[in-house]
């Protein structure tokens, strides 16, 4: 049944994405407002296809959280399930992703059309560079800007170096931080074909304030934040330390 509704899932999302590709598309010309909108359109389609083709529902914690203006949103990335979820949570946003994405035919479309900072990871001065500039564009015109810190999808009970680019912009643009811890990978797996039913919990944590702290500080802030929620809602991802008194009682 999994491997049922999952292909299915992915024609139907498939046929769904090709005239929303064109659309936006051929919408560049319009007002890039307009273009949010049409892909607001897709959005509803994708989760109602993920609520009732695949079974998954999600929940939202710590809403109170979320700052009145437009931050940085330093995020988990588990699945491709965020990639679209966190765009209901924080709209209107920009990602910032890698330029490859771009190529791909009508989603890749649509991404260039909504003006995602897109950057090339082998450049890295340059790919800075282009987080900043575009980074702190995109926050002044009432943008939320997702950042996955870690750099790709990570699986569920694992972590990655926190890259500190989403946290320089911060301190450069004078805008919060707001970390974001969520389960997705438990339903929605690293390039996983087969795609469970559940019920995901996206958590936004405190927002942190860059005055006086610099970008490392708040990196590690941001770091500490998401891993210790994540232990939290996979705690059986993340089994108990062995302590120093374990280990001598033993």
């Amino acid at each position: 049944m999994v491997a049922l509704r999952s292909t299915l899932f992915l024609l139907l999302v498939s046929l769904w994405t090709i005239p929303f590709g064109v659309l936006v598309s051929l919408a560049i010309a319009l007002p890039i407002r307009a273009r949010y909108a049409i892909i607001a359109f897709w959005r509803v389609g994708f989760m109602l296809l993920s609520r009732y083709v695949l079974g998954i529902r999600y929940r939202v914690i710590g809403r109170e959280n979320i700052p009145a203006s437009p931050s940085v949103v330093l995020a988990k990335h588990q699945s491709a399930w965020e990639t679209v979820g966190l765009q209901e949570v924080f709209p209107p946003l920009v990602f910032v992703l890698k330029k490859e994405l771009l190529r791909i035919p009508f989603f890749g479309w649509g991404l260039a059309a909504l003006k995602m900072i897109s950057i090339d990871r082998a450049a890295a001065k340059d790919a800075l560079k282009q987080i900043f500039d575009q980074g702190r564009d995109r926050l002044a015109a009432g943008y939320w800007v997702v950042i996955f810190p870690e750099g790709t999808r990570v699986a569920p009970g694992e972590t990655c170096r926190y890259k500190p680019g989403g946290a320089h912009l911060a301190v450069r643009a004078g805008v919060q931080v707001v970390p974001v811890a969520h389960n997705a990978g438990e339903v929605w797996g690293r390039n996983a074909f087969r795609i469970r039913p559940g019920l995901i919990t996206v958590s936004v944590g405190p927002p942190i304030d860059p005055t006086e702290k610099s970008a490392s500080k708040i990196n590690t802030l941001a770091a500490a934040w998401i891993d210790g929620e994540m232990r939290r809602l996979s705690p059986h991802r993340y089994p108990a330390q062995t302590t120093a008194a374990d280990a001598v009682a033993a």
